[in-house]
């Protein structure tokens, strides 16, 4: 049953700020692993805060492509919803993020004279849009997922590359970890929007092969992303007392997903526990 429009969306309500954590927690988790200072530290911060503005330019123009082609039509709180269903303003707001995220990201590769960094990013900002464009946006194909996939492993890798230009294991398994992590969410909210995405012809992975596997897959992609994050920790980490209570909270996380239904706003709290632990120890080890 879709909502009445009557009913008033606040902007809070509509940002859905927790899911954001999917954009800030590659930005924890490079600082953790690189512990870059001075300049490096703020060009992290800056475009941490780029990608943010990315993710919700996204998510503002997926509601606008959804509500164009009759999917998410009783999502309550939609972007469009919010704007009193006018498109224009809805898609405007969206493109403005956009533009803001890229013209943050530019200047802070040309503040730390890092521009070759654009040949990585750009493809992954061009995905971004292709996401949502179009009559037929990725979104909508088999695709979908790889490229949330793609761009979210790409994201910690440029966040990365901004911090410091040492390669190795860490930002492979990083990459892993959060691409991971990005389409667990993805799969996670699917499965109550079945019907819908049928109807509208989207092949999403639940549509494809239904509630129950797609579940067992998020609990997979969850699992991935515990062991490839702590592993990273370990080899990254010069004082492996700090590993531990990023072990034991991620083990009690991944625990408590098997005995429950997969949902987005879940699996983002309890990814995000890992890393206050150690935030909280490293705090801890200071004092």
């Amino acid at each position: 049953m879709q909502p009445s429009r009557s009913i008033h969306l606040r902007w809070w309500q509509a940002l859905n700020p927790a899911i954001y954590l999917v954009s800030i927690l590659p930005g924890i988790g490079v600082w953790l692993l690189v512990r870059p200072e001075g300049k490096a530290q703020v060009a992290l911060l800056v475009a941490t805060f780029a990608v943010v503005l990315a993710q919700h330019a996204i998510n503002l123009l997926n509601d606008v492509a959804d509500w164009n082609l009759g999917a998410d039509v009783e999502k309550w709180d939609s972007w469009v919803r919010f704007h009193d269903e006018n498109l224009g303003i809805a898609t405007r707001h969206g493109w403005i993020s956009f533009v803001s995220s890229g013209l943050l990201g530019l200047a802070t590769l040309i503040w730390i004279d890092q521009l070759w960094i654009l040949f990585i990013a750009s493809p992954l900002v061009v995905l971004g849009y292709l996401y949502n464009s179009g009559q037929k946006p990725l979104s909508y194909t088999r695709a979908g997922e790889w490229v949330t996939a793609l761009c979210y492993g790409g994201v910690f890798g440029c966040l990365w590359l901004v911090s410091s230009p040492e390669l190795g294991l860490p930002i492979v398994l990083g990459s892993i970890a959060f691409g991971s992590l990005a389409v667990a969410l993805l799969l996670s909210h699917q499965p109550r929007q079945i019907e819908t995405d049928r109807r509208v012809g989207k092949q999403t992975f639940a549509v494809r092969f239904g509630s129950e596997k797609t579940h067992q897959v998020v609990r997979t992609l969850f699992f991935i992303f515990f062991i490839t994050w702590n592993v990273a920790l370990a080899v990254s980490q010069p004082y492996p007392v700090l590993l531990i209570p990023s072990l034991i909270i991620a083990c009690l996380a991944f625990g408590h997903s098997l005995y429950n239904i997969p949902n987005p706003k879940h699996l983002l709290c309890s990814a995000s526990l890992p890393f206050t632990a150690v935030l909280t120890s490293l705090a801890v080890s200071v004092l």
